[in-house]
């Protein structure tokens, strides 16, 4: 039987510009996409070790909303996860391998991208998010590959979110099971549709080797609404633990008092990330 042809990607990627920033360099890809007919950047912060040459290679964390990562001058009001700061100081504290994060940026259209079902809360009727894998894995990891040297295979590849990011972080999951080995979730929509994501999930059996799943009590200061969201994610943990995942496999942080925002989810990335990509 012939075998399907792979398909290649007609995504572009320009030249890199680097910009300095707290925790080392930051380099700079302006990504034309063909999946979703736009332009973003894609920023990616090197680990301190990094020497050029491509002797080494290194593990590798993809995250949503890549403006909110690095920098305060980017980041939604001016607050950002300083995950450059937080993986240097792991990195030299042997906490965590030296590795490779890549921000994707957001468009104007961040709602249609992220969200893979018509919507009513928040209103997307052209939903476009069930593209979203396709992008990552056809256009955004082949053109990473072929511009640093990174491992492969999902033991070596992270994929996380925040939001709406962290909705699609998870739908990526379930419709391309097996390229990712770790995913950072933090505050994720659940609620979207309905929570179609958690009907999906409970028919779901391959999950990756690492999970951390965040929460703040306060996310969006409505008592109801708090405690609505923080039982989605009591239901998501249900439903991993029930798939298998231990706690070696699985990490959820219920943090009192958190809110829907970066400062949050700074706050919670230095555990996050030691968890996912420490021994």
């Amino acid at each position: 039987m012939p075998q399907p042809t792979p398909r290649k990607s007609r995504a572009a990627l320009t030249p890199a510009e680097s910009t300095p920033i707290a925790g080392g360099v930051l380099w700079l890809h302006e990504l034309r996409s063909a999946i979703f007919a736009n332009t973003r950047f894609l920023r990616v912060w090197l680990p301190p070790q990094y020497d050029g040459t491509g002797a080494t290679r290194y593990p590798v964390l993809y995250l949503n909303d890549g403006q909110n990562l690095f920098e305060p001058a980017t980041a939604f009001a001016g607050v950002h996860w300083a995950v450059g700061e937080t993986a240097s100081r792991l990195i030299a504290r042997n906490k965590i391998p030296p590795l490779i994060v890549v921000g994707i940026d957001n468009t104007r259209h961040r709602a249609r991208e992220y969200v893979p079902y018509r919507s009513q809360d928040p209103k997307v009727f052209l939903a476009k998010g069930k593209c979203y894998p396709d992008f990552l894995r056809h256009e955004v990891m082949p053109l990473i590959k072929k511009k640093y040297p990174i491992l492969t295979g999902p033991e070596n590849t992270g994929l996380g979110g925040s939001s709406l990011g962290g909705l699609v972080t998870l739908f990526t999951q379930l419709a391309a099971p097996g390229v990712f080995g770790k995913l950072l979730i933090e505050s994720p929509s659940l609620f979207v549709a309905n929570h179609r994501i958690l009907d999906e999930c409970r028919q779901s059996r391959n999950w990756p080797s690492r999970v951390y799943l965040g929460v703040g009590t306060h996310e969006v200061g409505s008592e109801e609404t708090d405690e609505r969201t923080v039982a989605y994610v009591r239901d998501l943990e249900s439903i991993l633990r029930q798939a298998g995942l231990d706690e070696e496999r699985l990490r959820v942080r219920i943090d009192e008092g958190a809110t829907h925002t970066e400062s949050a989810w700074a706050a919670r990335f230095p555990e996050a990330l030691e968890f996912l990509f420490g021994e």
